[in-house]
């Protein structure tokens, strides 16, 4: 052996790795969004997971891609904690299929088609065929197919290349007794879990022990404690994707390291026992690159078997280590999104959807102050104004780089009718606090309504509960039946300002109110007001998104004009709410 031995070692192990490299980006952006969007919609339905990060791993030829991905899924929320663990015990076996492909080079014999199924056979012809995609495509999947091609065929070419160099030093004897060093199973998972972590690929790593296999020197005793390391070193990409992520991210991340370590250590106990006890012929015996990949995969597919039973319990274990953070925000938008503006404006609608219902609580929450008033309520009222607040704040911001983009004119309808929206939502919750304060101020102040004028506010109060629950089922379910029952309530309520007030005078006039009790009178009904307007502004958001518009008072006035069914739900809430038996003294 020579330095040009050791150059062409190293030349093969760098083709190898930029092969690989190429291939799986190229993968990643060839089905990317596709990929992207099976992800995030999955079920809670275990096997359907655990499928899912198979296939998709299968596909992109790298588990660390899948399982980053389903990192960024969790951190942005739009995958559960719960969700991720299937998809991660599955992309853990489908990163075997690497080295089924790569075994490939191991074939021998002289039949032409079993020639013809090695590497060195077909690789030429896919990469002719992936540089004429690459300088003739016209469009980027084209490109990225012809890039896929050409990735493939430097990694088999870089895999020979390597296995050649590697051949040449086969007899010498420091060589020989560092492949012997690796039956110590503590040494052999080092090396595994060290080789993983620097090359940032287990696919790759079992790339080089397949190559290594080639020598006729590595044994199972020598492999299998190897590829065990391999399946530790393989979490180093996934736990630096967790730097700066949310608390189920980190524990998504957790249960990787978690899954692969206890694994890992189950089964080489076994291994060790079976081993000293049994003393299987079989360990001694030189592995193939076909070999290592059956190894590679039956210990995947038993790390499986072992896990998924006790899945709840490690759930639970990693909980209880990696705790909510008192500091962490309330509310996350991965920027990462962005390049897929379906998944960006699911997760917006998902936020929307919680700050909704922060905003219609704010306001049941608020009037409950109605009756009795408390301190603990009144403050928990001003949160929820301070949590809407910042929704606006992020959600907007989000939305506005979202717009910026080049997307369809479908997406450019929703984030303008989500910008629309948020607005009202947080409105709604300021006025919610308003309403807590005017009672705040009555409560200081001993001030109190008359029996007639609190029986008229109720009814009101009522009102305005109904409501906001319809405009945030509108909203939250797309419903709309209940979008369009919410114009004619509101109408209702604005009849109900009106004639309070006008009782109010009545009552003003007859010394049965006092000035005083007057002014937080009217603040609160038309704090109740414009909240039922804000209320209205939502549902005709939703009515127009079904509509495929945003001129906003257009819908409503064609509704209002002329509508039976308008007429028919306005005379039924004149009569829900009617506050002529009450008695204007």
């Amino acid at each position: 052996m020579d330095i040009f031995d050791v150059l062409t070692m190293i030349g093969g192990l760098s083709l190898f790795l930029f092969g690989m490299n190429v291939m799986g980006q190229s993968l990643k952006r060839r089905a990317g969004n596709s990929l992207k969007t099976i992800l995030s919609k999955l079920s809670d339905n275990k096997f359907v997971g655990f499928m899912t990060g198979l296939l998709v791993t299968a596909a992109i030829q790298s588990s660390s891609a899948t399982t980053v991905m389903i990192i960024g899924f969790v951190n942005s929320g739009l995958m559960t904690l719960s969700q991720s663990l299937n998809l991660i015990m599955g992309a853990n076996v489908g990163t075997t299929i690497t080295a089924w492909i790569l075994s490939l080079s191991g074939i021998s014999g002289g039949n032409f088609f079993l020639q013809m199924l090695k590497p060195s056979s077909f690789t030429p012809i896919l990469a002719f065929i992936g540089v004429i995609f690459l300088l003739t495509g016209k469009t980027t999947k084209k490109r990225d197919t012809g890039m896929i091609l050409l990735g493939f065929a430097t990694l088999m070419f870089g895999l020979e290349t390597m296995s050649s160099a590697v051949s040449a030093v086969k007899d010498l004897p420091a060589f020989r007794n560092l492949i012997t060093s690796l039956e110590n199973p503590v040494l052999g998972i080092l090396v595994g879990a060290v080789l993983t972590a620097i090359i940032q690929s287990s696919s790759a790593s079992v790339g080089v022990l397949q190559s290594l296999s080639m020598t006729g020197l590595v044994t199972f005793d020598a492999a299998i404690p190897v590829i065990m390391g391999m399946n530790i070193g393989a979490c180093a990409p996934t736990l630096l994707s967790a730097v700066g992520t949310n608390t189920n991210a980190k524990r998504a991340a957790g249960y990787h390291l978690a899954f692969n370590i206890i694994g890992t250590v189950f089964w080489v106990i076994v291994f060790v026992i079976v081993k000293h006890v049994l003393n299987p012929l079989f360990l001694t015996s030189s592995t193939t690159p076909f070999t290592i990949a059956i190894c590679h995969t039956t210990f995947k597919i038993l790390c499986v078997a072992l896990m998924a039973p006790i899945n709840g319990l490690v759930e639970k274990f990693i909980c209880r280590i990696i705790k909510e953070s008192d500091k962490e925000k309330t509310v996350e938008l991965d920027e990462l999104l962005l390049r897929t503006p379906a998944l960006a404006l699911q997760r917006c609608h998902d936020l929307m959807v919680d700050m909704s219902r922060a905003s219609k609580d704010s306001v049941n929450e608020a009037l409950s102050l109605m009756d009795k008033y408390s301190d603990t309520v009144a403050e928990e009222v001003q949160n929820k104004e301070d949590l809407t607040d910042h929704y606006e704040d992020i959600i907007g911001t989000y939305l506005v780089k979202l717009s910026s983009l080049k997307i369809a004119e479908e997406e450019s309808l929703a984030a303008g009718e989500y910008l629309k929206m948020l607005a009202d939502l947080e409105r709604i919750a300021d006025h919610s606090a308003a309403l807590a304060k005017s009672y705040r101020e009555m409560n200081e102040k001993k001030i109190s309504f008359s029996e007639n004028a609190s029986k008229e506010l109720h009814v009101m109060a009522d009102a305005l509960k109904e409501i906001s629950e319809l405009s945030y089922k509108s909203f939250a379910e797309q419903d709309l039946d209940a979008a369009f029952k919410v114009e004619p309530l509101e109408q209702v309520i604005d009849y109900l300002k009106r004639e309070i007030r006008s009782r109010h005078i009545t009552r003003l006039q007859n010394g049965r109110c006092s000035i005083e009790a007057g002014f937080i009178l009217t603040d609160i009904l038309t704090g109740m007001e414009r909240a039922s307007d804000h209320c209205s502004n939502i549902a005709g958001c939703v009515i127009d998104a079904s509509q495929h518009n945003l001129n906003l008072h257009e819908t409503l006035n064609k509704y209002k004009k002329n509508n039976a069914s308008f007429k028919e739900a306005y005379e039924k809430y004149m009569k829900k709410y009617s506050i002529e038996d009450i008695e204007t003294v």
